[in-house]
């Protein structure tokens, strides 16, 4: 009995002109194609396709082949595609996540989101400081350097360390300091806190350190602060995952180097508000949104490791 899956492959293929352009549309490679439509000449035993270097064609057996069962082959997608229609994923998702969310991953895993689901709409609200998950009614929060309090289903992405940074400008004018008791007497950034005091818990050769810095400028923006810090306003405890290309192009130099914040709970995380299961278009969104940070991590840790 002939599988339908390997009559479609034949189709696409003649209809393509090229086993490539044929696995591209199919989105498997090319050889594994070109082993199937050999199994289905076996199978038939007779030749499907002429081919060569340059051209590929259908044989005489293999247009008549094309002719019988394209057209049927078309019907059973088209009633496939309106009864994955009548399923698809729909509803709307209410993201929070930091502001430099999209210089992270770019928007191109929007677009490869929207071509697999158009019926979800994704509201996000991008702050850097901890938001409400309940009173914004959010449905995901992308969280980094942030506590999240018990009875959320958290996914852990990756520690994402959080390092001390300033601009040569800056260290230029004030000496870096040697120690973190001497951080305090620094032109320190931050970002904005409601308790209107800023304390710093680092990682250290002594362990764990906590130190309370005077912030000359705080902002709830991730992407200003790094920006302030560019521009030579002081120091600030960036994001190792954003300001990366910032260190390789010069623009910032660490400070403490054996000092920074990172924790498990602290570090990039998805957490999820509603209680298992999640709802089918939540669990869509976090997927891809894994996906684009897990891709974005790996790149950032392959640069800081080729320095």
């Amino acid at each position: 009995m002939l599988d339908l899956n390997d009559l479609a492959m034949f189709v696409q293929v003649v209809r393509a002109g090229s086993f490539s352009e044929a696995a591209r549309r199919l989105r498997m490679p090319a050889n594994t194609l070109s082993r199937r439509i050999d199994q289905l000449e076996v199978q038939l035993g007779t030749r499907l396709l002429h081919r060569s270097t340059r051209k590929l064609a259908p044989s005489t057996e293999g247009q008549a082949l094309f002719e019988r069962y394209a057209p049927a082959l078309d019907q059973l997608l088209e009633i496939g595609r309106l009864h994955a229609d009548e399923h698809a994923l729909s509803g709307s998702v209410r993201v929070t996540a930091m502001a430099g969310l999209f210089e992270l991953i770019g928007m191109e895993w929007l677009v490869e989101f929207y071509g697999r689901h158009p019926h979800i709409r994704i509201d996000f609200l991008l702050d850097d400081t901890p938001t409400d998950l309940i009173a914004e009614r959010v449905d995901l929060a992308l969280r980094m350097g942030i506590e999240t309090g018990s009875g959320f289903k958290v996914r852990r992405l990756g520690p994402s360390a959080m390092i001390l940074a300033a601009s040569p400008a800056y260290l230029e004018r004030h000496p870096a300091p040697r120690t973190l008791r001497e951080l305090p007497e620094h032109h320190c950034l931050a970002i904005s806190s409601r308790q209107g005091r800023n304390t710093w818990r680092l990682q250290g050769p002594r362990g764990s350190q906590e130190v309370s810095v005077n912030s000359r400028f705080a902002v709830n923006d991730m992407r200003v602060l790094a920006q302030a810090c560019i521009a030579g306003l002081g120091i600030a405890l960036l994001p190792q995952l954003m300001v990366q290309p910032d260190m390789a192009q010069g623009k910032l130099v660490r400070v403490l180097p054996t000092y920074r914040r990172a924790s498990a709970d602290l570090g990039l995380q998805l957490v999820y508000t509603s209680r298992p299961p999640v709802p089918p278009a939540v669990a869509a969104v976090a997927e891809f949104l894994s996906e684009s940070l897990g891709e974005a991590m790996a790149k950032a840790a392959q640069d800081a490791a080729s320095q």
